[in-house]
């Protein structure tokens, strides 16, 4: 295969855009024409959403958008190559023979993810909670991929957009899929959840993130424990011991709850003699099933040790060997800007800008506090959608910054100006920057080799951009 091509196709495989393996139309449209409509003949190669990508034997679905509608697209997807175009109306142009009416684009892709899910049978794990799935995602899929191929999901594809696409990378060697369920109202887990069919679900904690919509904290633990709607008879559901929401919910008799904890020995898994090195954390691990262990992860932070262990918890309850979990999590890489601990030009910068909430900022701000360096520089910007919390959250954040050490504060966005006045009146010093040019400014002139700084907002911040003029001037000025 020729180079360019070969790098397309693992680009594909990475972004979950590559042919599934071949599946009869009439299997993965069931539920959504009626039986006995489709030719057993016709095969389907692939699924997509975008209209560039059709080709020979797929399907295209429609999907109506603020700049672009699918719809407009859809008889040049027949003309293409596609067997069958999903549309939510009557197009003109499409044949009524070849248009899979649904009113919902999203529902017919779940559908289809949950038709081509069941022809397969990889032990599959679905994590959720308010904070750390991702991470923990990933952990899990460092854990299981040295016992089979696995797949896991890439990047946000978390919804019912994504997942299905997810589910649509299944092969018949595929022996684990680690798949991430996001939510912003309740029933979305649960319609993920019964897509997937999970063996195992591990839910991290309960926080505030999307509060707005559900109203309560309690009502964010009923909508992740959508999960358990998805879980066979007897499947290990992991649970966070130290969550009070986890603690006290009412969990349903086919599961069978497995808690780890990090610091609680009567946790069916707990960490004890919890350190923070240069780079990473190390921990004893007390499973009661399985013994003790020395564990050693390239992650920073006591709540990435909470991840490890859900990670672990989910590997082991199938069946894997337990000092090999280890070995896996010891090779976990994180994705994006999440904790990654860049060296530029002998300042430590610990980016952590794709996502944020007050849960989590407490987390990042109580492993910076034990970070060695020789000054701390918090570069902090808006938690969105807080709802009505936002301005009692930023001005906590205020009071937790005061307390974490910083020789610095910098901040961005709006909200974040609450942040910035209630750290300053506790005696911190602060620089509230209206642009991503003043922040990295804010930096390039204060940082010194032998500094830290941590990076964090919500993804919607955008502070990435911050750190790539701040590493292109650094280096430069170092020359």
């Amino acid at each position: 295969m020729p180079q360019a091509l070969t790098e397309r196709v693992l680009q594909d495989k990475r972004e979950g855009k590559e042919p599934m393996e071949k599946i009869s139309a009439s299997k993965l449209l069931a539920g959504l024409v009626p039986a006995g409509s489709i030719p057993e003949e016709v095969q389907v190669e692939s699924v997509t959403t975008d209209s560039r990508e059709v080709r020979p034997g797929c399907i295209f679905v429609a999907f109506p958008g603020e700049k672009f509608d699918g719809h407009d697209f859809a008889a040049k997807a027949l003309e293409n190559g596609a067997v069958y175009v999903v549309v939510n109306h009557p197009v003109e142009g499409v044949p009524a023979e070849k248009a899979i009416l649904c009113p919902d684009s999203y529902h017919a892709m779940m559908v289809m993810g949950a038709n081509y899910r069941s022809q397969y049978h990889p032990k599959v794990v679905g994590v959720t909670g308010s904070v750390g799935k991702t991470t923990t995602k990933q952990m899990t899929y460092a854990a299981l991929s040295g016992f089979g191929e696995t797949i896991k999901t890439e990047g946000n594809q978390n919804n019912e957009l994504g997942m299905p696409r997810t589910l649509m990378r299944l092969e018949s060697s595929t022996e684990y899929a680690v798949i991430e369920m996001g939510m912003s109202h309740a029933g979305e887990i649960d319609r993920l959840a019964r897509a997937a069919r999970p063996d195992v679900g591990i839910i991290t904690c309960i926080g505030v993130s999307h509060i707005g919509n559900l109203g309560s904290q309690e009502n964010i633990c009923k909508a992740k424990l959508e999960i358990c709607n998805g879980l066979p008879e007897g499947a290990p559901l992991v649970l966070n011991y130290d969550d009070p929401f986890l603690r006290k919910a009412v969990l349903p008799a086919h599961v069978r709850p497995v808690w780890f904890s990090l610091s609680d020995e009567s946790a069916d898994v707990c960490a004890l003699s919890i350190r923070q090195e240069t780079d990473g954390m190390s921990f004893v691990l007390e499973d009661q099933e399985h013994g003790t262990f020395v564990v050693n992860i390239p992650a920073m932070g006591r709540h990435n040790v909470a991840n490890a262990l859900a990670a672990y918890c989910a590997a082991t309850r199938l069946g894997c060997d337990a000092k090999r979990v280890i070995r896996g999590l010891s090779n976990f890489e994180q994705t994006g800007r999440r904790q990654k601990v860049v060296d530029s030009e002998g300042v430590t910068v610990i980016e952590d800008c794709y996502n944020a909430n007050p849960d989590s900022m407490k987390a990042a701000l109580a492993m910076f506090k034990d970070f060695p360096c020789k000054r701390r520089f918090a570069l902090l910007g808006d938690m969105l959608e807080l709802g009505e919390l936002s301005r009692e959250a930023h001005e906590e954040l205020g009071r937790l910054a005061a307390e974490s050490g910083l020789y610095c504060l910098i901040t961005y966005g709006e909200q974040a100006k609450r942040t910035a006045v209630v750290a300053a009146a506790k005696g911190v010093k602060t620089l509230h920057a209206d642009s991503y040019r003043e922040a990295a400014d804010a930096l390039l002139d204060r940082v010194q080799p032998g500094d830290a700084v941590l990076v964090k907002a919500s993804h919607g911040m955008a502070l990435e951009k911050v750190l790539d003029i701040f590493y292109e001037e650094h280096k430069e000025a170092e020359v």
